[in-house]
């Protein structure tokens, strides 16, 4: 168990997808994505491997959910500067959105 204030430590927000391109260069298949979180967060990269249920094209302009406070990661030849969140199943990951239009940059409470 962790504590409440561990919890509030993370900076989980809104965003949509501006860009996807396929990530060539990584192990496993993924895409490039660049995830606008509004003008107080502004425009951060993340490396996602979400090609079993998606594609470049319904990825355009999908809410997402994402944590915003992690230190980079790199992946191959890019630097992944957000956690994109999702549900693993057998058949790939789904990615975690809001029901309803919601500004970008909003956090998750």
């Amino acid at each position: 168990m962790i504590k409440y204030n561990d919890f509030v430590k993370v900076e989980i927000r809104t965003g949509t997808i501006v860009q996807v391109k396929k990530h060539e260069k990584a192990i496993k298949p993924a895409f490039k994505l660049e995830i606008d979180f509004g003008s107080s967060i502004g425009v951060l990269k993340s490396s996602a491997q979400i090609t079993d249920f998606y594609d470049p094209e319904n990825l355009m302009g999908k809410k997402v959910i994402a944590v915003v406070n992690l230190p980079d990661k790199q992946i191959a030849d890019f630097k992944s500067e957000c956690l994109v969140l999702g549900v693993p199943t057998e058949n790939g990951v789904s990615l975690l959105s809001p029901d309803h239009s919601v500004p970008n940059g909003l956090r998750i409470s």
